[in-house]
């Protein structure tokens, strides 16, 4: 890519390129305390394409940070999958940061907090995985046109089936349809309101007329005396 000199071949203005992803962890309990250590499951923190694609061609490397009791901290992958396996006890905040092969484009920085426990059975029998991960997007305004370039001419990762452990559509539908109901609860709520602002209004209107007609009659009654 040195063809594109050391501005990267300067910004392509206007473009606007969205690679979505999906990060998290899954992890499986051990059924008991290891003696060794008193770990207690195996976990894996994972970032990886949403579609199926090779995000290698426009990623250099993806940086884990880990808690401070692991002896190496910091973990490095530099090529797919873009994951740490590792066992533990405890949750705790991951510092997840996606590296570009484009020198002048910025890291992205993501933070996913590690989940071991869940008290579904099977999860905590150790009979089943836990999963926590969630959808993200890689925004690029503006790229350079060396990264227009490598946005642009990603591969397939696999020529298989390609799915997520959660079924982010099926998510996507059921949050848009929690949205639409509330919003119906709303609208009906609003016009309850406003049915009940106008009963108050005319009420007003009615004693206001009562009172002025009160007053009115007392005044006549003043002058006849």
């Amino acid at each position: 890519m040195s063809e594109f000199g050391p501005d990267s071949g300067g910004r392509v203005k206007g473009v606007t390129i969205i690679k979505p992803i999906v990060y998290g962890n899954i992890a499986r309990y051990f059924g008991k305390k290891r003696e060794e250590d008193g770990h207690t499951h195996q976990w894996t923190v994972y970032v990886k394409p949403y579609k199926n694609e090779d995000m290698s061609i426009y990623v250099k490397k993806v940086h884990f940070k880990l808690h401070e009791s692991y002896a190496n901290q910091n973990r490095v992958v530099t090529k797919p999958p873009y994951e740490v396996t590792e066992t533990g006890w405890g949750e705790f905040e991951i510092v997840i940061k996606i590296y570009f092969h484009d020198p002048n484009e910025r890291p992205v920085t993501v933070y996913h907090i590690l989940k071991l426990f869940q008290s579904e059975t099977n999860i905590m029998l150790g009979k089943k995985h836990l999963v926590s991960e969630f959808y993200d997007e890689l925004i690029f305004q503006d790229p350079s046109a060396m990264m227009q370039q490598l946005l642009t001419s990603t591969r397939q990762l696999t020529l298989g089936p390609y799915k997520h452990e959660t079924d982010f559509e099926e998510k996507k539908e059921k949050s848009l349809s929690a949205i639409l109901s509330a919003k119906n609860k709303i609208r009906v709520e609003i016009n309850d309101m406003k049915e009940k602002l106008k009963i108050a209004r005319e009420t007003i209107s009615k004693f206001k007329d009562e009172i002025s007609q009160l007053e009115k009659s007392q005044n006549q009654n003043k002058d006849k005396e």
